[in-house]
């Protein structure tokens, strides 16, 4: 699994990237506007070539590196509403996926991969993005797969539904198969964070990994208009709850041996998982460093594409590229 080459766009944390590593690509670009994610690209693997630059205004005639890739990846800020990227005063995000395809214009890579929101694949709410996207790949020689997946079935302890578009020269679309889950059973909440909790002594830690025997819920980044960090909207909290987690805010340090759990107190008595819990629970591994402040560090978890997702659908592009 050497050889292949990708550019990453709207990188982020680097969830994609990483998983495309894992499945055999070498990047050559990624490219994020936000600045504490392009540290936290740094601090990770400061031999990649980061570049900080709006995708809108990406000009890849300057950079000689993002041309002749195998590969063009996007993992884009989840959309909320329905994409109308045809429509005037479109949001930032519905515009990313436009400036996507027109990146795929300007340096004719082998294959795209789009991640975004489950209804990316629903040709009637996302009916204009769809038509624009196969207007413009078709007319560059590729073919278009859109299916969804859901990253508990590739190992990640949280259901996560993602919509995907992939698209591969024709030559070579005929090999690629979307990717089948690597796992029979889904990760549990209390299976992925234990070990951390029992790290600094807590004595409840096992009888609260006992009870967390479900995925997590989506974890949501948020927009840097929003204020601090919790777990997601009403619904994910109270799912939280129910497996003992208070989903309000996070915890700035790991519960310690003196913390008491006790769901019958309400909020207090509920333990509270951090950042880099947060991290393990999108798939990234333990040495993953999130720069940053802890709004922003959590805003970029959440925002992540999970990175067996990634190296799953890496495997998938490169075994259609070599058939």
């Amino acid at each position: 699994m050497s050889g292949l080459t990708f550019i990453d766009v709207c990188a982020g944390a680097g969830g994609l990237a990483l998983g495309l590593e894992r499945a055999g690509f070498t990047p050559t670009l990624l490219l994020d506007e936000d600045a504490d994610a392009c540290r936290t690209l740094r601090a990770n693997r400061p031999y990649w070539n980061v570049l900080q630059a709006d995708l809108r205004d990406f000009d890849p005639s300057e950079h000689p590196e993002s041309h002749d890739v195998d590969l063009l990846s996007a993992g884009l800020p989840r959309v909320k509403s329905n994409a109308t990227t045809t429509r005037a005063g479109s949001s930032e995000e519905e515009q990313l996926l436009r400036a996507t395809v027109y990146l795929a214009h300007a340096v004719r890579p082998r294959a795209l991969i789009v991640e975004n929101v489950p209804t990316l694949i629903d040709p009637d709410g996302f009916r204009d993005f769809h038509e624009f996207a196969r207007a413009e790949l078709h007319h560059l020689g590729y073919e278009l797969s859109w299916f969804l997946l859901n990253a508990a079935d590739f190992g990640v302890p949280q259901d996560r539904k993602q919509g995907v578009l992939v698209a591969i020269e024709k030559k070579s679309f005929k090999a690629f198969r979307p990717p089948p889950p690597t796992v029979a059973d889904h990760v549990s909440v209390g299976e992925a964070l234990a070990p951390s909790m029992r790290s600094r002594g807590w004595k409840d830690a096992d009888r609260w990994a006992a009870q967390a025997i479900t995925v997590a819920p989506t974890l949501v980044g948020g927009s840097k208009n929003r204020g601090g960090a919790d777990l997601g909207p009403t619904g994910s909290k109270r799912k939280w709850e129910r497996v003992g987690v208070n989903a309000h805010t996070l915890g700035d340090e790991l519960p310690g041996a003196d913390f008491v759990w006790d769901p019958s107190l309400g909020r207090e008595g509920l333990v509270k998982i951090t950042v880099g819990q947060a991290a393990l629970l999108q798939g990234f591994p333990e040495c993953w460093q999130i720069t940053g402040r802890k709004t922003a560090r959590y805003r970029q978890v959440g925002h992540a594409s999970p990175p067996p997702v990634g190296e799953a659908l890496g495997r998938a592009v490169a075994h259609a590229l070599r058939s």
